[in-house]
């Protein structure tokens, strides 16, 4: 696992928007997962003012989601499709048509967390997956104690969890879901590249024991430590717990530029 520690969201930002734009030079019609939320909006700020230069195509790109609630149409404007249509499609100029993500709205769910594992794998598979961590580790909807084997499913989201996200739906929690689909973290570990951004000293926890705890249910977030290409972006405040802070800055400074991250 590398970590790569930066001054701010916005030099974070530009660090993974730069490795997205790398991608896709490779491979111009790349899958790329995104993540909602506000920590990953720099690195889409970011990307986008390097499409609208010319400096990036993404004409042929494809865009994955990571999580949806259920039960809530795909209109609703805080469905996590109509977000990241907002934040990431809208801003790329990307069309639903290169846009994959598992229906909330599914009579059976089960079938639709099956089918849409089937999709992504039908794509090619996710060649980046951008990430958030909570600061209990989860990933997506992957709550403490899920397994690191899971797939795509159903989950039910804790109390505290729907009181966080009570201030998207006007602070009322009884307009917030109670369930949501998420990718598994056997899932999200199919992923070629996964890189996790956390910004805050509120998150330091949740990194420190990502990089440097044991890989444990717990801290589902550990898991990247099995991971062949995972990149960790932090900065200062979010890297504030990490003993080998000191470490990983002299290995990044080393790091040759053609690599990347």
């Amino acid at each position: 696992m590398e970590v790569v520690i930066v001054p701010d969201a916005k030099v974070g930002g530009e660090l993974i928007a730069e490795a997205m734009a790398q991608l896709l030079e490779r491979k111009p019609d790349a899958l790329l997962g995104v993540a909602t939320g506000s920590t990953p909006l720099p690195v889409y700020k970011a990307l986008a003012a390097r499409v609208r230069s010319g400096t990036v195509d993404i004409s042929r790109a494809r865009i994955a989601q990571l999580d949806e609630y259920v039960g809530l149409p795909a209109d609703h404007p805080e469905s996590y499709r109509s977000v990241l249509g907002r934040e990431v499609l809208q801003p790329l100029g990307i069309g639903m048509e290169a846009f994959l993500g598992p229906d909330g709205t599914a009579e059976d769910v089960r079938a639709a967390c099956a089918a849409y594992d089937a999709a992504l794998a039908e794509a090619g598979g996710v060649d980046l997956q951008l990430l958030g961590i909570g600061t209990d580790g989860h990933i997506g909807f992957n709550e403490p104690c899920s397994s690191l084997a899971s797939r795509t499913r159903i989950k039910t989201l804790t109390r505290q969890t729907r009181i966080d996200n009570a201030r998207f739906f006007d602070g009322d929690i009884d307009q917030v879901p109670h369930h949501v689909i998420t990718q598994g973290i056997g899932t999200i570990l199919e992923a070629r590249h996964l890189v996790l951004l956390a910004t805050g000293e509120g998150k330091a926890d949740a990194v420190a024991a990502t990089v440097e705890g044991p890989v444990a249910a717990v801290c589902p977030a550990s898991a990247l430590q099995l991971h062949p290409h995972a990149t960790v972006v932090v900065d200062e405040a979010a890297a504030s717990k990490l003993k080998l802070a000191d470490y990983f800055r002299h290995t990044y400074a080393g790091k040759p530029d053609w690599q990347g991250i």
